[in-house]
Order: C-alpha cells, then structure tokens, then sequence
C-alpha cells in the first residue's frame, strides 16, 4: 500500500469529511483516442488529431484558475470544433479531502455530466475554501453544488461515503504519480508532458514539450499558462500533426507508384 494510501484510506476520508461537515487493462476502449486508457473520460471527438491530458485536482488554485479563465477558449474552440479530445485525469494536490470530496461527487452524477460537475466544482472552489475557513465546515458548499446538479441529500450522503469512488480516485493519484507526475495541473499532448524550463544559456524558463524546446515561427513559448499562450500552442501542434499526415500520405503514394 503506498504512503498516500496509508495517510489518506477510504475510512480517514469519509471520517475526515464527517468531522468537517458536522487492476485492469490499459487498451482504450470504443470511442477513445490511442493516447488513453480505460477509465479516461474523454470530452470531444476520439478522431481529434490532439488528445490532451490535463492532470489536475478539484482543490488546486492554479488548476482552477486555468479552468476558469483559459480552458472555456480550449472547449469553445478547439474541443467543440474536433480539433482536440481532451481528458481530465484525477489527483489529490491541493487539499487532499476537498478533492475526494469533489471529485466524488463527479463521480456520482451521470457520466454526461462529469465535467459540467467538475467545471461546476472549479467555479465554487474559492466559496469552499472560505467557507471552511470562516464557518469551519464546506459541508453546505459541496450540498449545494450537489443540488445545483439534481442529486438529493441522501444521494450526496451516500455519494461520500462511497468507499469503492473513494478509492478510485486514489489509485489515479496513486497512478499519475507513478507516471512521473509530481504536480498540477500539468499537460500532455499526444503522449508527450509539457514542462517548463531553462534551456542551456538561457536565463528564462520556456516550454518544453517531451525532450525538445517548444518552438513556434523558430521562437521558444514563455512559460505562460494564459488564454493566447494555449491557443498558440494548441494551433501550432494541429499544424504540425496535420503536416505530418501529409508528408505520411504523400509518401505512401509515392510507394505506390
């Protein structure tokens, strides 16, 4: 059992949410992209030649900030448009009982409605956090967004004490920090992480997509987690992917002649 488990069990989750409120196969399935695995929950189409993974927890501040101020350009118009898939894989960072909890709740609304339950979650966090701060409990938070969603307080009651959804979260965080990912949010593209660093000689940190500096018109991308930064990068992956395609096709025509 790891260290996250032993410190963050089913029971001391459920126990710790009272006190504030009062192995399977990695084959994606129909339907999925073949930079996911089973289990992925994918918003967009499963053709998009850019599969985005974003790693992050409902209890993150720079998780929400992103959600809320860049990822509405991303759904509008890349996502909407078939241009990427995008997939949201789950952690504890921030305050590990404020992202079971939320993330519970995800998991207990109909599977359509995931991510309107967890854009729902990034809008309230500031309200959860002040709210368990001023009030000592976040318990009328989380029932309200709960409600807002139609499920019932019964239904909420039960939701969080779920042992087998609280557990599932864990073993994602549990996953993701084998994979290498010590923090959020951060991003993968088509199976390569976005990072941010120094390259050699240089004084400013810039983007790092897999091993290579990300370079866009022959420049390197500040390290930037803004609207314009995303754009720039998301069209210049979609560009790159589809010239790709283009060079494969023209090849293998030229075989075939």
């Amino acid at each position: 059992m790891s260290l996250t488990r032993r410190l963050f069990s089913a029971a001391a989750m459920t126990a710790a949410l009272a006190v504030s409120a009062c192995g399977s196969s990695d084959a994606p399935a129909g339907g999925q992209t073949s930079f996911e695995r089973e289990g992925d929950r994918g918003l967009g189409s499963p053709t998009a030649p850019i599969t985005m993974i974003e790693y992050a927890s409902v209890a993150c501040g720079h998780c929400a900030t992103f959600h809320n101020e860049v990822f509405p350009m991303i759904e509008e118009e890349f996502i909407e448009t078939g241009q990427v898939r995008f997939v949201l894989r789950e952690m504890i960072t921030g305050s590990p009982q404020f992202a079971i909890a939320g993330f519970s709740l995800a998991h207990c609304v109909p599977e359509d409605r995931y991510y309107d339950m967890v854009s729902l979650l990034f809008q309230q966090q500031n309200a959860i956090f002040q709210a368990a701060q001023t009030q000592g409990s976040a318990r009328n938070q989380y029932l309200a967004i709960a409600s807002a969603m139609g499920m019932s307080e019964a239904d909420f009651n039960q939701c969080l004490s779920d042992e087998t959804i609280t557990q599932d979260i864990l073993d994602s965080n549990d996953r993701a920090g084998d994979e290498g990912i010590t923090g959020t949010p951060r991003f993968v593209f088509n199976g390569e992480l976005l990072d941010s660093r120094r390259a050699p000689g240089e004084s400013a940190f810039t983007y790092y997509l897999g091993n290579r500096q990300l370079l866009i018109d022959g420049e390197p991308v500040p390290n930037f987690s803004d609207e314009e930064t995303f754009r720039r990068i998301l069209n210049h992956l979609i560009a790159e992917t589809s010239a790709g395609a283009e060079s494969d096709d023209g090849a293998a025509d030229t075989t075939e002649e």
